[in-house]
């Protein structure tokens, strides 16, 4: 059955490849975005279909659409973006949450909020289990993205009691692939642009904390999979395999020949040195689990970043804060 459906932060990493899929199964999408971390380029090569409509405007600020479905993605999400005005990407999370409860409210459409790993801080639990309340700093250096989220999920669970509004929760660990931005902060896209740039590779720290690395078609697989589910509590949506940001720096190195070697610096306040996610809930409950290995999913991450890089005709330098090996939604 054709649905119209709303994703905010529609022209981010994720929304767009999230819009493209639903549009491939025959929906109606409308993207709300204030391409403040998304770009319009992400949504071009939807512009001509029919069933696709971008709209510019913040998730901060009330918002219309006649939908049956809402992916709450709006969010500045990696670490170089979120820190950037703590208020605003605070705003962002709950504001943005509250408007889309509202509209799923009014309309009676289901809503599904894509919260994050970070809400476990830095973990005592590992791997992490939905049930398990987090170790968070609330007023450290991440805390306007971290707990922004929490307290969006708390909205959405008060939205549930006392309203009655159909809510879904994903709690989306590291997500990358093609279309990524260059300098966002993120530890894949850091990774690739200085290993095809041969520059240093930043880790911060000896390299031993652990992350786990999800390819985007599998998230968004996992996304409409949760929403279309009966399943109203948080599901973690992420790749179980776990490894060290050192092994995954060596991996890049090598697959796109570089020449980089590994500069160490310091560590940030309130890394998590470890982030895994137990998937039981989403396999039992979804059917649901990742497909494509990283080695796979690295192959066209990297192809994508050597074309883009080729199209600018330069290669731009990244510096050493953005390789942060930090986990981001969008």
């Amino acid at each position: 059955m054709r649905k119209k459906i709303l994703i905010t932060g529609g022209a981010g990493f994720v929304g767009s490849h999230l819009c493209g899929r639903l549009l491939q199964l025959g929906h109606e999408v409308v993207s709300l975005d204030n391409f403040h971390t998304g770009r319009a380029e992400n949504l071009a090569p939807l512009m001509d279909n029919p069933r696709f409509r971008s709209v510019e405007g913040d998730v901060a600020d009330p918002f219309g659409f006649d939908v049956d479905e809402i992916y709450n993605l709006a969010s500045p999400a990696s670490p170089v973006s979120y820190q950037e005005s703590p208020i605003r990407t605070l705003r962002t999370g709950l504001l943005g949450a509250m408007n889309a409860l509202d509209l799923a409210a009014r309309t009676g459409a289901r809503v599904l909020q894509a919260s994050t790993s970070e809400v476990y801080g830095d973990p005592l639990v590992h791997p992490q289990v939905e049930t398990y309340f987090g170790n968070a700093n609330s007023f450290g250096e991440r805390a306007c993205y971290d707990e922004g989220k929490r307290a969006a999920e708390a909205l959405f669970f008060a939205y549930r009691a006392e309203r009655g509004v159909d809510i879904r929760i994903a709690r989306i660990f590291n997500t990358y692939g093609p279309g990524m931005q260059p300098d966002d902060g993120r530890v894949v896209s850091n990774f690739i642009v200085q290993a095809l740039q041969n520059r240093p590779i930043t880790v911060y720290g000896d390299g031993s904390q652990t992350r786990s690395f999800c390819y985007v078609s599998d998230l968004v697989d996992g996304l409409i999979g949760l929403m279309e589910s009966d399943v109203d509590l948080p599901v973690n949506l992420g790749n179980p395999g776990e490894f060290s940001v050192l092994e995954l720096a060596r991996t890049v190195i090598a697959m796109t020949g570089s020449r980089s070697g590994i500069e160490h610096l310091p560590l940030p306040a309130d890394d998590p040195r470890v982030r895994r996610p137990d998937i039981s809930r989403a396999r039992a409950r979804l059917g649901w689990e990742p497909r494509v290995s990283l080695g796979e999913g690295l192959r066209p991450t990297i192809g994508y970043f050597e074309r883009r890089l080729r199209l600018a005709g330069s290669l731009p330098f990244v510096p050493a804060r953005a390789g942060a090996p930090l986990e981001a939604a969008e």
